[in-house]
């Protein structure tokens, strides 16, 4: 992937699972990598682990005064690749259940923090002429996944937003597409399993292999296959608008 050599490649909650898996497989294609989040100490570990051509930035994502800042402190670095992985799993549990303090928390990080790094760093992009932009999405909410109403809606919303920006600034040199992983084996899906075995009053194998049984390849993918997919894309230059599954066949 020499297309890659010499690009800058902003990865957001880039600190810890897909997000370092991302900037890994970026940093390895050959781009300089900036990974941002809000945990310091495991922002330094992944540049720590990559070393040269990779650097860290604090930054909370759903803050508009802290996003303004990041932008500032790039202003003289030409970041034409925008990778807005930072989100939130929110609640497991029935809609009537969710707090509006919970929902909105949802929504602030998973679509609003998109909307906000895309405003601050496109006008560069298409100044020069060249960008790409890949919002990462989910198929939880393209397949019925309940319990898990504002994570399926934040995710949704964000692929409406990437089809609608893709034509905005897609005649300007940038490519704007979602990959949708999932479900993605980690911490996270760990998390979602304990969950939601004690909602059912289930095992959390149990929860686990119900939730995996709806695959075609009968298994999650992996951190390290999401990583490639995100190179892979930046390998088509005629993509743009899409909304690139990789599930293991979780949506057929």
């Amino acid at each position: 992937m020499t297309g890659l050599v010499g690009r800058t490649a902003l990865v957001t909650g880039g600190g810890s699972g897909l997000g370092a898996a991302i900037a890994t497989a970026l940093h390895v294609a050959g781009a300089d990598i900036v990974v941002v989040g809000r945990n310091t100490t495991k922002l330094d570990d992944v540049v720590g682990r990559l070393g040269s051509r990779a650097r860290s930035i604090a930054c909370d994502v759903s803050d508009p005064a802290s996003v303004d800042r990041l932008a500032t402190s790039l202003a003289g670095t030409p970041v034409s690749i925008l990778i807005n992985n930072a989100g939130v799993p929110g609640p497991v549990a029935s809609l009537t259940e969710i707090s509006v303090e919970d929902w909105d928390s949802v929504f602030t990080v998973n679509v609003r923090g998109v909307f906000l790094l895309c405003k601050a760093f496109l006008p560069p992009m298409v100044e020069r002429g060249l960008g790409d932009v890949i919002n990462l999405a989910s198929v939880s909410g393209k397949r019925p996944l309940p319990h898990r109403t504002p994570y399926c809606a934040s995710k949704m919303a964000v692929i409406g937003l990437t089809s609608a920006l893709a034509f905005e600034v897609g005649r300007a040199g940038v490519n704007v597409n979602t990959l949708s992983p999932g479900p993605v084996d980690g911490a996270r899906m760990q998390r979602n399993f304990r969950l939601e075995a004690e909602r059912a009053g289930t095992s959390i194998d149990e929860a686990e292999a119900s939730f995996v049984s709806r695959s075609a390849l009968g298994r999650m993918v992996t951190e390290e296959e999401v990583g490639r997919a995100v190179v892979a894309m930046l390998g088509m230059p005629g993509l743009s608008g899409a909304d690139v599954d990789l599930s293991a066949g979780m949506v057929a």
